[in-house]
């Protein structure tokens, strides 16, 4: 069977915090679709498919974007100029991860291949087609 089965409405309460102080509380609603019938995954199931998911954005593009290459810090305002920023910044973990894949180097993590990586190598290496 395919298509959606099931609609889940996600509640989480956040709270902001100034020196271990609670200045703001607030509450957010997510909304979910899945294909998964109610016999196929129980609610405490389904919490933990969205915990996994966003753990995964948040452990994978997010942390080595906003980490490793600053995305969160960067100051552009321009639309155009930040998605070029975006584009450029896509290319660079879509590299290390090619090269990753195709065993052609030996970082096994994204800052160790990007401090070694110099913008001529990068150059080459998309000149090559990998």
């Amino acid at each position: 069977m395919t298509g959606c089965c099931q609609f889940i409405a996600l509640c989480r309460d956040r709270q902001t915090l100034r020196q271990g102080k609670v200045v703001e509380q607030s509450q957010e609603y997510s909304f979910y679709v899945t294909s998964l019938v109610a016999q196929e995954a129980t609610a405490a199931e389904l919490a933990q498919h969205i915990r996994a998911h966003w753990a995964a954005c948040e452990n994978g593009s997010h942390y080595r974007r906003d980490v490793s290459l600053g995305e969160d810090a960067c100051q552009i305002s321009g639309r155009k100029a930040a998605q070029a920023m975006a584009t450029l910044r896509n290319l660079v973990l879509g590299l290390f991860e090619l090269q990753k894949h195709q065993e052609k180097t030996n970082a096994p993590h994204f800052p160790g291949w990007q401090r070694k990586m110099t913008a001529s190598a990068a150059l080459q290496l998309i000149k090559k087609g990998l």
